[in-house]
């Protein structure tokens, strides 16, 4: 699966049960803390809890822009079976 696509797909079928917080690994090496967000064809609406430096508070990012998801939030691995992940054996 492409890498856009999973991105797309994670954020279209995030789980109610797991935070929408976070924070997004750019391409550029940016990382965006979120608060919530929302999803377009092809485009994330990234919600922050403080503007950047720019005064900014929300962020428009493409999904082939997302090199990584960081969530901070300690829950256990098995809550995040909901959203596809799986042990290995």
């Amino acid at each position: 699966m492409e890498s856009p696509l999973a991105w797309s797909q994670l954020f279209e079928n995030w789980p109610d049960s797991i935070p929408r917080e976070g924070m997004v690994v750019t391409r550029y090496q940016e990382t965006i803390p979120f608060k919530n967000f929302l999803i377009s064809s092809g485009l994330l609406l990234l919600e922050r809890e403080s503007p950047d430096s720019n005064g900014a508070r929300k962020v428009i990012l493409s999904y082939d822009g997302i090199m990584a998801v960081k969530i901070a939030n300690p829950m256990d691995l098995a809550r995040f079976q909901v959203m596809g992940f799986q042990d290995s054996f």
